[in-house]
């Protein structure tokens, strides 16, 4: 008998298919695994249809996001959407689910970063992040060049 697929498993199964190697921005299974064997450490992962998964074959899997928790803030580690399912809203979807989670950890603000240029910035935007810092080339791609880091925050509202 097959064990089911681990949340690790759905996480790496879309990471591989959404994340461009030219960035090196993908984490390994042993970094994900790692990552999450931490208590402050939460991923959320959703179907095609932006409902979260809790079971289920790694194919099913269209996309998730993984945070850190520390005091009353989260950071968002990680967020991906497979290529396939991209256009749909299910980026939306996963910060739709990731809020009222953070909140249940008495999260007040959420901050990520990002590299310059990422066409992520909008949907972060339309959820009320905003740029807070940068870091001069920071990250350094494949081929050796070097991009801005830009951190994001947003105060999540009060219930």
């Amino acid at each position: 008998m097959n064990a089911a697929p681990s949340i690790v498993d759905h996480i790496m199964a879309v990471m591989e298919a959404a994340f461009d190697p030219a960035f090196g921005e993908a984490w390994n299974r042993r970094q994900v695994s790692d990552a999450l064997a931490m208590p402050s450490t939460h991923a959320l992962v959703v179907d095609q249809a932006g409902g979260l998964l809790t079971c289920g074959t790694c194919d099913q899997a269209a996309g998730f996001v993984m945070t850190r928790h520390a005091a009353d803030e989260e950071e968002l580690l990680l967020i991906a959407v497979r290529p396939e399912h991209r256009g749909r809203g299910l980026g939306a979807a996963l910060i739709q689910h990731l809020i009222p989670s953070a909140r249940s950890r008495s999260t007040a603000r959420i901050f990520l970063e990002m590299r310059r240029g990422n066409p992520a910035v909008h949907l972060y935007r339309k959820f009320g992040f905003e740029p807070i810092g940068e870091r001069p080339n920071y990250y350094q791609l494949n081929d050796g060049s070097r991009i801005d880091a830009i951190t994001f925050g947003c105060n999540l509202p009060t219930m």
